[in-house]
């Protein structure tokens, strides 16, 4: 794929009410292939009335600055490599171009749009079927952990679009289920994830079941040059919106961290925070499966109310948390990455790295969680004396900086 020469362009200011889809994005420098436009008004982008409708129903006032740039190329049917912060509207403009794009008379799969986990895929099925309304959109989430025959019995009624993760999907298509001869998009949500060692032998099984002359379409919050280098295989010519390395950190977070010299001596810093922090609502990252259920049960057993969630739950169980937390019902959520990837929950205020990301791209998912649409956020780090090099490789990554925890913290949640 030979590289396409980039220009740099400034995002004009969104305003939009909180919770939907417009981060104050004033300022954002992005490098986009030369003739990339900015439209700043949905009425100008051709979109069908009906989906207009459904639009400014959802809440929708103005795009956002990828909306602005990347649903008429999207549209238009040219590949896309789009690249903004957690919290800019991703999923509303992957949900906004679908509809645009299916033919709702025709009752087959034409849009396939593959997610890392299955609460993002179903998400983005939500989003739309919300902007869908009015034009009678049919859409479908196929993930693991529900029922392979409710997925049959939908994709068999017929549906326009089908939002799943790649281990399902895959199931679909070979089992003949899921027929993809109508498929003429395709897009890869968190696309680094994607393309990333867990995933990338199933998005190639996939790829290989779908027509030749595929658009396909790649969005993340962060995309490594490793990534970037591979979309030569299966994307022709594409247009590239990046926002530059150092716009990634999102504006209205607060990063701080607290030196904790041993392990053991994370759990009573905890403590000492919630004794200082009046929490709206937090999501507290460790690492791995073991240590969620660990934590999850230390701090109940510590009189503290909270919940957990990782990929091991069944899923029913998973969407209960989820429905929970989103309603506020429970205050702090203890997770592992599999909750940091798109996960919209718009009133998280503080989020907590119990242990450091295990690579620097996690990082912006993860504190992607709080400041969601430019309201104020806090991002603590627990950092031991082995994690100082990765500290500062991530303030140098997205040129950012990362200060120790002042004692009035309390202030500023």
């Amino acid at each position: 794929m030979a590289a396409a020469a980039t220009a740099s362009a400034v995002a004009p200011r969104a305003r939009q009410p909180p919770g939907r889809g417009g981060v104050d994005d004033e300022n954002l420098v992005f490098e986009t292939t030369p003739g990339v436009e900015v439209i700043t008004s949905f009425d100008q982008m051709g979109i069908r009335d009906d989906l207009l409708r459904g639009i400014y129903a959802y809440g929708f006032e103005k795009p956002s600055a990828i909306q602005q740039r990347a649903v008429i190329p999207i549209i238009r049917g040219r590949d896309v490599i789009a690249q903004a912060q957690s919290g800019t509207g991703k999923t509303s403009m992957i949900a906004l171009s679908v509809c645009q794009m299916v033919d709702t008379a025709v009752r087959e799969v034409q849009a396939l749009i593959l997610s890392p986990t299955r609460e993002l895929a179903s998400q983005t099925e939500k989003v739309i079927l919300a902007i869908g309304d009015f034009i009678n959109i049919q859409a479908h989430s196929c993930v693991g952990g529900k029922s392979i025959g409710e997925d049959i019995r939908k994709l068999e009624y017929g549906v326009h679009v089908v939002s799943g993760t790649p281990g399902r999907v895959c199931d679909m298509i070979k089992r003949r289920t899921l027929r993809t001869r109508a498929v003429k998009l395709l897009v890869l949500d968190e696309a680094d994830e994607m393309l990333s060692r867990g995933f990338k032998d199933q998005i190639y099984d996939v790829y290989r079941y779908l027509p030749p002359d595929l658009q396909v379409v790649l969005i993340s919050a962060t995309l490594p040059h490793e990534i970037l280098e591979m979309t030569g295989k299966f994307m022709t010519d594409p247009v590239r919106i990046l926002v530059k390395r150092d716009e990634l950190t999102l504006e209205g977070i607060k990063q701080f961290f607290v030196a904790v010299e041993r392990e053991e001596w994370k759990f009573d810093t905890l403590c000492d925070l919630y004794d200082t922090l009046t929490i709206t609502q937090a999501v507290i990252f460790c690492n791995t499966k073991r240590k969620v259920d660990w934590l999850t049960e230390k701090m109940r057993s510590n009189n503290f109310t909270v919940s957990s969630m990782h990929g091991d739950m069944p899923q029913k169980e998973r969407d209960a948390i989820m429905a929970e937390f989103r309603s506020g019902a429970t205050r702090v959520l203890i997770t592992t990455d599999v909750w940091a990837r798109g996960l919209d929950v718009q009133q998280v205020s503080l989020v907590i790295n119990y242990d450091l990301p295990n690579n620097r791209e996690l990082y912006i998912h993860r504190i992607g969680r709080s400041g969601r649409f430019g309201r104020k956020g806090v991002a603590i780090n627990f950092v031991r004396k082995d994690d100082i090099r990765i500290l500062r490789d991530i303030e140098q990554y997205y040129s950012t900086q990362i200060d120790e925890m002042p004692m009035n913290v309390a202030d500023l949640i």
